[in-house]
């Protein structure tokens, strides 16, 4: 009787447990989505951190975390220094470099986003839509003293923001703005996302002739007040256009004259 209470004690034990090693939560496996936390504790400033401030970044217990990153050492994912911190490994740099090459971002994107900042003297980068955010995949820093810094691989919302915006409206969403931003071709925004922030943009389009993301420069907006952004629109709206022929292949009898301005 005494080994039956003690064998149902041990199942209980190992029931609990499971969540924090192999189990599934709802949609997904635990261990993987804990495993993915400790990677983005990583910051872009971050060249190490400590066991101890991985756990407080995370939020889960330093044994959980340690076993964790043991287990993301063996596939080269992060790399135990010898003075026992933490830095990110070679497989996560090719993660983020096969995940920039489906944009071809060396190649195209990157050397347009110059060219646009060179014209306007403004920061520019390019967002793509995953799922219900935007992410900035490259961007490339204009040349003024003061300028507005927009964190790679950040999450942001699609409705807050220029970028998101035209990303929604070439998606498809109803009402009367995107409605206007497809008519246009490009949007801008003062200070919608983040206060004192201006930007404008317009859509990129890629394969098929399929939504990619949208391209924008943005500044501080006291530098880009409204008469200047729709200025800026033509240039950005052309950069957008040679993007998307570039990314998209060459043009034929069903490609638009003007890419920005199309809504499939």
């Amino acid at each position: 009787m005494q080994r039956t209470n003690n064998q149902d004690k041990k199942s209980k034990e190992s029931a609990a447990a499971e969540p924090a090693t192999g189990g599934q939560d709802s949609g997904g496996v635990t261990a993987v989505t804990r495993a993915l936390q400790l990677l983005e504790a990583f910051g872009m400033q971050d060249q190490r951190l400590s066991l101890a401030e991985l756990t407080r970044r995370s939020g889960m217990h330093k044994t959980t975390a340690l076993r964790l990153l043991r287990t993301l050492a063996h596939s080269g994912y992060v790399v135990q220094r010898e003075d026992g911190e933490w830095r990110l490994g070679p497989a996560a740099g090719w993660l983020g470099a096969r995940y920039q090459a489906a944009f071809d971002v060396n190649n195209v994107v990157e050397p347009m986003l110059r060219e646009l900042t060179q014209a306007t003297g403004e920061s520019a980068a390019f967002y793509v839509r995953e799922g219900n955010i935007r992410t900035c995949i490259v961007r490339v820093e204009g040349p003024q003293p003061i300028r507005h810094h927009a964190r790679m691989g950040s999450a942001l919302p699609l409705d807050k923001g220029s970028p998101g915006r035209v990303i929604l409206a070439f998606s498809g969403e109803p009402g009367a703005l995107y409605e206007e931003i497809r008519q246009r071709g490009y949007h801008y925004s003062i200070g919608e996302r983040e206060e004192g922030v201006a930007t404008v943009s317009a859509p990129v389009f890629g394969l098929n002739w399929r939504l990619l993301g949208s391209v924008c420069i943005s500044g501080p907006a006291d530098r880009l007040p409204k008469n200047k952004l729709i200025r800026h629109a033509k240039t950005i709206i052309k950069a957008a256009n040679q993007l998307s022929y570039a990314l998209a292949g060459t043009s034929t009898s069903q490609t638009p004259k003007v890419v920005s301005a199309w809504h499939p």
